[in-house]
């Protein structure tokens, strides 16, 4: 795609504004726009703006396929920013190749793909449920409690944990999923059992509105988080400010990145976010990975002038970039990227409060096939 002084870079965005995971989608989103805004007021790349397709998908997986070919049928674009359910990215994966075309996906996700023309944004397994496992296991105890939402994610992240708690000496002892739509009484038989049950911790791959409802079932049914937390990779600070303080005290969430982290690169871009929103209460980890992602990209603008994407991938790859984070860098071995490693609790104000982090970002594995790389019980950390 050759550069014309006279056109935008038209770019495709693809988040869900509306339906179950809506309320994770709109943060990645408004992390997207803002990053827009602030390249095309900093003077665009080489003088021309980015200009982005913007699509809602409603949260329906076959739709971002189709929205994935619309956009796709435009010859001046070639770059989708997008996707939050796993579902989804399978879904839109092969468009994507078809067409080499170029996916940002800034989502923490099960790991165990590659593709040269994604950029994996969001955390790898040995990033969030490797530490989030040994973490647990250190403080709360070996039998763990599964509860996740119906569809790839939950079942191979629970996959991936149900071998890593096999090797650290723990064990499930339940598991189960709903529907991604779970109304707040759909968990009233899975509360009973694990009141008879007795875990040391339950985790959750529940996503979206789902998680919403059994956080706040779990807390009407007299669950406390401070005695039997819900741990988890995917529940953020937009998800609490739903759930409500109060039922969301005590509980626990591995992500590279939390809103009240103390970098100057953070304090920017949430003073940004609010001028541009209103407030900071809907940024995540998501959001942030979303954010982070569109800057990964026009900096590879500048040295390419072009969205092909053979020529995107040579530069990308090794790519930094000073997030919010702090500093990240697109892996050359996979595409996928360092990040840094954070396990946080909510707190009774409903805030996130560090429990733990590693002192640098960890090189992902989304394989888990270097052992020695993987063990955190090794790594260099800072407890809080």
């Amino acid at each position: 795609m050759e550069k014309d002084s006279l056109k935008p870079w038209t770019v495709g965005v693809l988040f869900s504004e509306t339906g179950v995971t809506s309320i994770i989608e709109k943060t990645q989103l408004k992390g997207t726009l803002l990053a827009i805004d602030e390249i095309n007021e900093a003077g665009g790349v080489e003088g021309r703006e980015i200009s982005p397709v913007i699509m809602d998908p409603g949260s329906e997986v076959p739709k971002y396929r189709i929205f994935a070919e619309k956009m796709l049928s435009d010859p001046e674009l070639n770059v989708i920013f997008g996707c939050y359910m796993s579902s989804s990215r399978k879904e839109v994966l092969p468009v994507i190749e078809r067409q080499n075309a170029f996916l940002f996906y800034p989502t923490l996700y099960e790991g165990f793909e590659y593709s040269p023309n994604v950029i994996y944004g969001g955390a790898a397994p040995n990033q969030n449920s490797l530490p989030l496992a040994i973490y647990l296991l250190e403080n709360f105890g070996p039998r763990f409690y599964f509860i996740g939402s119906d569809y790839i994610y939950p079942r191979e992240s629970n996959r991936v944990m149900r071998n890593i708690l096999r090797q650290g000496g723990g064990e499930v002892v339940a598991e189960h999923y709903l529907s991604l739509d779970a109304k707040c009484g759909d968990f009233d038989r899975i509360l009973r059992d694990i009141k008879n049950v007795s875990p040391d911790v339950i985790f959750s791959t529940l996503v979206g509105s789902g998680t919403v409802n059994f956080y706040t079932a779990y807390h009407e049914s007299g669950g406390d988080g401070f005695k039997l937390p819900i741990a988890s990779l995917t529940t953020n600070e937009a998800e609490v400010a739903v759930i409500g303080q109060e039922a969301s005290a005590g509980h626990i969430t591995a992500a590279p990145y939390f809103r009240n982290i103390k970098t100057e690169e953070n304090k920017r871009f949430l003073e940004k976010y609010a001028r541009k929103f209103g407030s900071i209460d809907e940024v995540t980890s998501c959001c942030e990975a979303a954010y982070s992602q569109v800057h990964l990209f026009a900096n590879a603008l500048r040295m390419t002038g072009s969205t092909d994407a053979d020529q995107l991938r040579k530069v990308l790859r090794g790519a930094e970039f000073e997030a919010p984070q702090g500093r990240i860098k697109v892996d050359p071995d996979n595409n996928h990227t360092y990040l840094q490693s954070r396990i946080a609790r909510v707190d009774q104000d409903g805030e996130y409060c560090l429990e733990r982090e590693a002192i640098r970002p960890i090189k992902p594995d989304p394989y888990l096939a270097v052992p020695a790389l993987n063990d955190w019980a090794n790594a260099p950390i800072r407890t809080n």
